[in-house]
């Protein structure tokens, strides 16, 4: 499986799963006047944004290169999840925050909480399944590397971006599920406002490590530890080269861009030489098929 399509069936499932969450939990929030049940609505709405934010990342960063962008617009994706992160923190952490302080002043109860406890229940299953949709693409690509080394490692900010969510989003729904039960249970409305004001510091928290995540790759992150390792063992492999002198490899969105300066092995002519570097740019775009641009410079000093 490409990691595009990976990335595309995770944001749909997440898509699908928060629209009918959204709806759900605004009705519930509204019948139940629940401030915990409220932020979570809106992170739900949130988060359907931020999915269609997304597609359009993936969508644009398929456009092909122009004299503008020569690199083309692979990082058009890397712009669409920082502004993701944003979101997040913005519409979804400090909503849940303020939120949840304006229920501390108000002292208001709740109405209803059997509907907020039965919504969150069903909320919870649906989210789950978002996120297992989730790590079973991500599974399918991260080879035998723990899920916290994936996500340590990986370069695709878009799926670190949906699996944020999801985690954010059921921890958030755990949240509130309890600070309901609290609150019914006490009488006192103080633990719906507590509840929204955890949602909301939680939410903050993920947004500034996805924020943080996707920064590298915006400014220009290298490869992968396992690509660049690749390439490097493949260079080193061929006959036409003496030495590796210097490999530098930049990520763009789902391709790489590769600058290598090598000492090449003797031949008698220039036009040997040109054909021996033609001949390894040609089998390792073969080899490592997300390799899009390579400049080869050969030289005998680093």
């Amino acid at each position: 499986m490409s990691h595009q399509e990976a990335s595309t069936k995770s944001i749909l499932f997440a898509l699908l799963a928060n629209l009918g969450i959204a709806i759900t939990k605004t009705v519930a929030a509204v019948l139940t006047g629940s401030g915990a049940m409220l932020a979570e609505s809106i992170h739900s709405f949130a988060d359907c944004g931020n999915q269609g934010l997304l597609f359009l990342g993936l969508k644009e960063a398929k456009k092909v290169a122009d004299t503008e962008h020569p690199l083309g617009h692979g990082k058009e994706i890397y712009f669409w999840s920082f502004i993701v992160a944003l979101i997040l923190f913005s519409m979804g952490g400090l909503f849940s925050v303020y939120e949840g302080i304006h229920k501390v002043s108000t002292h208001e109860g709740l109405k209803n909480p059997l509907i907020a406890i039965v919504v969150l229940s069903v909320s919870m299953i649906l989210e789950a399944a978002s996120l297992y949709g989730c790590l079973t693409q991500i599974n399918k690509i991260r080879r035998n590397e723990s899920l916290w080394t994936w996500v340590k490692n990986s370069r695709q900010s878009e799926l670190i971006v949906v699996l944020g969510e999801d985690v954010a989003a059921l921890l958030g729904l755990l949240f509130a599920l309890i600070s309901v039960v609290l609150a019914m249970i006490t009488g006192n409305p103080l633990f719906d406002a507590l509840g929204s004001i955890g949602i909301g510091v939680l939410l903050i928290l993920v947004s500034f490590f996805l924020a943080a995540k996707v920064k590298g790759l915006l400014i220009g992150q290298s490869a992968d530890n396992e690509t660049n390792k690749a390439i490097r063992s493949f260079l080193e492999s061929r006959p036409e080269i003496d030495k590796v002198l210097n490999l530098i490899t930049i990520q763009l969105g789902a391709q790489v861009m590769l600058a290598v300066k090598v000492k090449m092995t003797k031949v008698n002519t220039v036009d040997q030489l040109i054909s021996n570097i033609n001949i390894c740019e040609s089998d390792l775009k073969k080899q490592i098929p997300v390799i899009k641009w390579i400049f080869f410079e050969p030289d005998n000093l680093d």
